[in-house]
């Protein structure tokens, strides 16, 4: 057995696990944070995605013990003070989901996808970058419309603001 210790969602925690365990089981089974969904174990549908050390990974494809001393940010802590995340916020407004299993994922990957670009998104880079992501229900459409919407309010005012 391995000690892990993470911070998660702000929060220092620790855990006896195999070695063999993958992140995402850790995240679920020992932490008991179920928001991070398993689909397939193979790295195919990004169900899985977690911000470790502020960038999105897919959760099934790292052992916990390689995580250990690391920062991580589950769906569960994107949410300030009882407010959903922007991005979350804009699933919800634009009906970027409908079942909701790929949703955690999508947002988690969206999170960092606009932070990376820093505002300057577009339809085709959205779609691009959400390739590691499967959906078997919208057919995309409406949450590309969610990244989007919450790119402009994210990043909208300040661009605004300089011009």
């Amino acid at each position: 057995m391995a000690k892990v210790t993470l911070t998660v969602n702000g929060r220092t925690v620790s855990g006896d696990c195999e070695e063999r365990t993958l992140l995402v089981h850790f995240i679920r089974e020992k932490l008991g944070l179920t928001g991070t969904h398993v689909g397939c174990d193979t790295t195919q549908c990004g169900a899985c995605v977690v911000h470790l050390d502020g960038k999105s990974v897919k959760s099934c494809t790292i052992l916990a013990v390689q995580a250990s001393g690391s920062s991580l940010t589950t769906i569960e802590g994107v949410a300030a003070g009882g407010e959903l995340h922007p991005v979350q916020a804009a699933f919800n407004e634009h009906h970027g989901l409908q079942c909701g299993f790929c949703t955690p994922g999508m947002v988690m990957t969206a999170i960092d996808m606009i932070s990376r670009h820093g505002g300057d998104l577009d339809e085709k880079t959205v779609r691009l970058e959400l390739d590691g992501n499967i959906c078997r229900c919208t057919g995309y459409h409406n949450i590309v419309k969610a990244v989007l919407s919450a790119n402009e309010q994210m990043h909208g005012a300040a661009r605004h603001a300089a011009e």
